[in-house]
């Protein structure tokens, strides 16, 4: 039985409205997990094989939401949970030690459609940091909560603490151990900690993880978690629940996450640095990225990346480092996974 031609016009007339709505409705994500000195040779084929995979895995989740038309903020933390739940990243499980062997956790997210926040600092006993600067984002009249205080409205939120030995991983520890063997030669003065901590390779100052996501509905959305720096002392927070510095979206402009060394993305405000050179000097995400990474960062030793998506769609992943644990996907491109600067 042959296919009547008025059937084989609107199949077609239905196939080429779908690849119209496609051209007009872009929709994308990236994700990172850190960036630093990540040099192939420290990699087994296997270890490599196994980043790739969670990084693929990563960013594949949150495109499902996206694809299926689920809001960029859901798809910021999907993705950004299944980095939280991987101990090979410095967030949530794989989180670092502080100088008393604790973990101190830090993250944010950020609304592109109208700018609403919300972030936490320095909480020791919740499993997803992304998942609770959410909640703070949606039920709370405050952008960042930290601590005691933040773990107070976890619960009151119904999210259940858990123990903090349970970000405890091996390979963490080992770099405690290195990193306080360096800064216990150096406590005589406080100067001299100083010295010894500016001297600990960067590898030690480093390590977030992020996403940012644009949808169907044209929204951008960004978000950032970590696990903070290695043998970090008085509570410290780095840029990743500081809005602005980490983490970044405006509909207008664009959606950022970093990671590096957080107090020079703190003090050059780098995540809206970034954005505010593209809607205010129209400069490309890829050039106001390289800008600010390469061209403000780098000169004064500030190291790291970011993940950048504008409301087109356009994905730029600039850094400054030897590697950046880095993935993307959009309706237009294709899974991209990458780990070193050559590629």
């Amino acid at each position: 039985m042959k296919t009547p031609l008025l059937a084989i016009f609107a199949s077609s007339l239905f196939a080429l409205s779908n690849s119209v709505l496609a051209a007009e409705t872009p929709f994308a994500i990236a994700i990172h997990g850190g960036a630093g000195t990540i040099e192939k040779a420290r990699f087994t084929p296997t270890q490599e094989k196994q980043y790739r995979a969670k990084l693929s895995e990563a960013v594949e989740t949150g495109y499902k939401v996206l694809y299926q038309g689920g809001e960029s903020l859901d798809a910021v933390i999907a993705a950004i949970t299944v980095l939280e739940q991987s101990p090979y990243f410095n967030a949530g499980r794989g989180a670092v030690y502080t100088y008393d062997g604790g973990h101190e956790l830090d993250a944010s997210i950020m609304d592109g459609r109208n700018r609403e926040a919300g972030a936490v600092a320095g909480v020791k006993h919740i499993e997803s940091p992304i998942k609770l600067a959410r909640l703070v984002m949606d039920n709370s009249v405050h952008v960042m909560l930290s601590g005691q205080g933040a773990e107070e409205f976890a619960k009151e939120q119904g999210v259940e603490l858990i123990e903090n030995n349970l970000f405890d991983t091996e390979p963490r520890y080992k770099a405690l151990l290195k990193a306080k063997q360096k800064l216990d030669k150096a406590k005589a003065t406080s100067k001299e900690y100083q010295a010894a901590h500016k001297a600990l390779p960067n590898n030690y100052k480093m390590g977030t993880v992020g996403a940012v996501a644009l949808d169907k509905s044209g929204n951008l959305a960004a978000g950032t978690s970590t696990g903070g720096m290695t043998a970090k002392r008085y509570g410290r927070v780095g840029d990743a629940p500081v809005i602005g510095a980490g983490t970044f979206a405006e509909n207008e402009s664009c959606a950022v996450s970093a990671t590096g060394h957080g107090e020079y993305f703190i003090r050059y405000n780098v995540a809206s640095d970034i954005c505010a050179r593209v809607k205010y000097q129209d400069k490309t995400i890829a050039e106001a990225g390289d800008e600010v990474i390469n061209g403000v960062l780098k000169p004064i030793g500030g190291t790291g990346g970011v993940i950048i998506i504008d409301a087109k769609g356009n994905i730029s992943l600039p850094f400054n480092t030897s590697g950046m644990y880095r993935a993307s996907k959009s309706n237009t491109q294709a899974t991209y996974v990458g780990i070193f600067n050559d590629e």
